[in-house]
């Protein structure tokens, strides 16, 4: 591992590949050896600017991405894409093929695209997601864009892994009233309409101004310089409007920065991290054979009526609870 952090630091982009593999992994083996990765790379004082972009499925996201990848890396800056591809219910599996559809940025040297299955996490991103952005970070990416499956209204778990949060609206996508709703609307930072393009422009132009006014309805939050959240229109496929994202974009990072709320902003996204890695770990323990049997023992009782569901789970803890005990007693006796 120490090898392997070594390869990333020096920018080897196999090895990146290797290590974003590694921290995907479900395997008990592999998460060891991805913990001790990550506390090999820890402390390297790399940040690259983290872009959210989410939005609903057919907005252009991927056209989006590309285009917008393109301009960054032709202005100097080392992209790095993390894709996140949904997963099926049934079998598991995912086409993985943003890579694909972004040919032309997957072939300039400034760029590394990596999809990755969303598998049965909720929040539009990939459990290991954070962690593929830590290790972008260390390889020395200046910009990290983490592109979501198609959300609804309610998964914003992007907004703790970005610096800046971008949602993608399509056209004539809904009235203003659709802006004061609350969930992702509220954690964006910025509101881009995309496809302004031919017989959409004016469309585009309309949805912006309801979706302007709307912002300013919403509750000002400390991080929000003057004039943010705010709506712009663009167009991917004719690349126009893309520059002045961006300048909207590093306009509000230096903002950010210069009053303080970036490092504040990356303590509690540490915070969440902890707590949510944390809770994964304790929902882990309902994995074991033992606990999964007593799980079915319960759900029969309670399939056949004999307890009620809250007290099935009261009991289902507090085994668990017992059998943590009893564990640790083991471990610390002679």
């Amino acid at each position: 591992m120490s090898e392997l952090a070594t390869r990333i630091l020096s920018a080897d982009r196999r090895a990146l590949a290797r290590a974003i593999t590694l921290v995907e992994s479900t395997r008990a083996d592999h998460r060891v050896q991805a913990t001790e990765l990550l506390e090999e790379l820890a402390g390297h004082g790399r940040q690259a600017l983290r872009i959210g972009l989410s939005g609903t499925p057919g907005v252009g996201k991927s056209t989006f991405i590309e285009s917008f990848g393109t301009l960054l890396v032709e202005q100097g800056l080392k992209v790095a894409v993390l894709a996140v591809d949904p997963s099926s219910a049934r079998t598991g599996g995912s086409i993985l093929g943003d890579k694909t559809r972004m040919e032309r940025l997957s072939r300039l040297p400034g760029a590394f695209i990596r999809p990755s299955p969303s598998q049965t996490h909720l929040g539009g991103v990939a459990r290991r997601t954070r962690e593929a952005v830590a290790l972008c970070e260390a390889a020395g990416f200046d910009v990290v864009l983490i592109e979501t499956v198609g959300v609804g209204q309610s998964e914003t778990v992007v907004a703790e892994l970005s610096d800046v949060f971008v949602l993608l609206l399509a056209p004539a996508g809904g009235d203003e009233l659709q802006g004061v709703k609350r969930g992702i609307m509220e954690a964006a930072d910025m509101i881009v309409v995309n496809k302004a393009d031919g017989d959409l422009k004016a469309a585009a132009q309309r949805t912006r101004a309801d979706y302007a006014g709307a912002l300013h309805l919403l509750r000002p939050r400390p991080q929000d310089a003057p004039g943010f959240p705010k709506a712009m229109t663009a167009s991917a496929l004719e690349e126009r409007g893309l520059d002045a994202v961006w300048a909207e974009i590093t306009a509000l990072s230096g903002w950010r920065k210069e009053q303080g709320h970036w490092d504040r902003r990356r303590a509690e996204q540490a915070r969440h991290w902890f707590t949510e890695e944390v809770r994964q770990a304790l929902l882990s323990q309902l994995q074991t054979p033992a606990a999964r049997a007593r799980m079915a023992d319960f759900a029969a009782a309670v399939a056949r009526g004999e307890t009620a569901a809250g007290a099935a789970a009261r009991a289902m803890v507090s085994s668990l609870t017992k059998c943590g005990e009893s564990l640790d007693e083991g471990a610390n006796s002679p």
